[in-house]
């Protein structure tokens, strides 16, 4: 069962990491909005004029850091400076930086929800996607798997 909950896991945030990554790149390599189809007119309530910021955050907070949260869960590598800040010091830093990072999305989706950037069934998704993160690494068996000390 512990191999069952870290692969739900690893899946959530590979889903994400998947659409994070190529979304982010088109608003910064765009900022208009046009590639993706944003119409300028959805940031009349947020405090950006173009889509940089938000392609910024996209592409490196919600796409590569998860990325490398992906490769600490899937390898279980030991990167020093990341467990170093690692609050919970008896389990793996992929383990703490999954839960964070299912936080920073919940909040970023409810960021764009008031600011009146719309919403659609892609709000609903991420902010799903954001909670089954935060479920998904707090039940036992995964808490277990990533656990350093076993004691």
């Amino acid at each position: 069962m512990k191999r069952i909950t870290s692969y739900i896991l690893i899946l959530l945030i590979a889903f994400q990491v998947i659409s994070a990554v190529p979304a982010g790149w088109a608003l910064i390599s765009d900022p208009s909005g046009e590639t993706l189809g944003l119409p300028i007119i959805l940031l009349n309530q947020a405090p950006f004029d173009n889509f940089l910021i938000p392609g910024l955050f996209l592409f490196f907070i919600l796409g590569l850091i998860p990325l490398l949260i992906l490769y600490g869960l899937i390898t279980k590598k030991e990167l020093k400076f990341f467990q170093k800040i690692n609050i919970y010091k008896n389990h793996h830093w992929s383990w703490t930086f999954s839960y964070y990072f299912g936080l920073v999305l919940i909040v970023w989706i409810n960021m764009q929800l008031y600011f009146r950037i719309g919403f659609d069934i892609l709000h609903l998704i991420y902010s799903m996607l954001g909670i089954c993160i935060v479920f998904t690494s707090h039940l036992p068996a995964t808490k277990a798997y990533y656990r350093t000390n076993k004691d």
